[in-house]
């Protein structure tokens, strides 16, 4: 590991300054660490500095129209217990369960679990592979490597890593609102914009200036979202990365789905907002054969590796069956 220096921030406008020392990228904000330190474990990360924004807000609130406002420093744990994630946004709450372990929950942060980088196993071999992500311009060796995880959707010639998160894959499809600030001030973005496709700068993961934090994340009210479900589909039971997940929202008129929202895991460079499919879906039958339609119409422009051509068709049966539960005995 890099040697560092390490300082802690009481609140935004301390971290701000402190990651202001030094040359630009010498810093990194530290929530949780359990990526963080990974990385620098195996340096792929070298900062020079640490700031250590755990006094970050910690608190989860009403807002004004019914929404939430998450600190940043609110840990996982914390998130899927609480009375109003589970009761109003409870795909949120089965996300964050499916994530990790309870141990690594415990530490998580939100803010950290936004950052979180992927877990390709080319990006973290320092020694031997080519890796665009890690080292720009190196090439990408998971193209034609072993690629069983790796995309199926957004990706390019520079990298098809994929986004390891699982809260995230919720936030996307209730359309969750990241707050930002920085030396130019505060700022909000909607989640879907938050995080990139690798085009030629795989290297950037996420649409933030360099030193900008996150200080919250803003659920809005969607009164639907209490009937929505997360299903993740992973090599073994617990403590793995998806194959494939559906994040699923569903609000029912008699037999016809009035309005749905999806996002998809482990298919993209970041988390996948399904917008075809809730196109293809939206004032139409509930029934198995629209819900594969609509995985089709999604996945139409797929680009499979050689060893993760069952993506889409796993994919296609993810989201059958997680919409088949929602609007079992839902309509109104």
């Amino acid at each position: 590991m890099t040697p560092f220096d390490y300082a802690r921030a009481g609140d935004a406008a301390e971290a701000l300054r402190l990651g202001a020392v030094g040359a630009a990228g010498a810093t990194a904000y530290l929530g949780g660490g359990t990526n963080l330190v990974d990385l620098m474990r195996e340096t792929v990360a070298r900062p020079e500095r640490l700031v250590d924004v755990t006094g970050l807000s910690d608190t989860i609130a009403d807002t004004a129209d019914g929404g939430l406002l998450i600190g940043a420093a609110v840990r996982n744990t914390a998130l899927a217990e609480h009375r109003a994630v589970r009761s109003r946004y409870p795909l949120l709450s089965r996300a964050i369960l499916a994530g990790a372990s309870a141990q690594i929950r415990n530490m998580a942060t939100v803010g950290g679990n936004l950052l979180q980088r992927t877990r390709c196993t080319y990006f973290y071999d320092t020694d031997g592979s080519r890796c665009n992500k890690r080292a720009p311009g190196s090439g990408c060796d998971a193209r034609d490597g072993f690629n069983r995880i790796h995309a199926v959707l957004g990706a390019s010639p520079a990298c098809v890593a994929t986004h390891p998160s699982d809260m995230c894959v919720a936030l996307t499809a209730l359309d969750a609102v990241v707050h930002v600030e920085g030396h130019n001030g505060a700022r909000t973005l909607p989640f879907g914009a938050l995080h990139r496709l690798p085009g030629d700068q795989p290297e950037l993961d996420t649409v933030l200036a360099p030193g900008e934090l996150i200080t919250a994340i803003e659920l809005p009210p969607l009164p639907f979202a209490t009937n929505s479900a997360y299903r993740k589909v992973r090599d073994r039971a617990s403590y793995a990365f998806a194959l494939i997940s559906v994040a699923a929202a569903v609000a029912m008129d008699g037999d016809r789905i009035k309005e749905v929202r999806i996002a998809l895991g482990g298919v993209a460079h970041k988390p996948w907002r399904a917008a075809k499919a809730e196109a293809a879906l939206r004032g139409g039958p509930a029934t198995e054969q629209a819900f594969l339609d609509a995985a089709a119409a999604e996945f139409a422009e797929a680009a499979p590796l050689r060893d993760n051509a069952f993506k889409p068709r796993l994919a296609a049966r993810t989201l059958a069956a997680v919409l088949g539960e929602l609007t079992k005995g839902e309509a109104a």
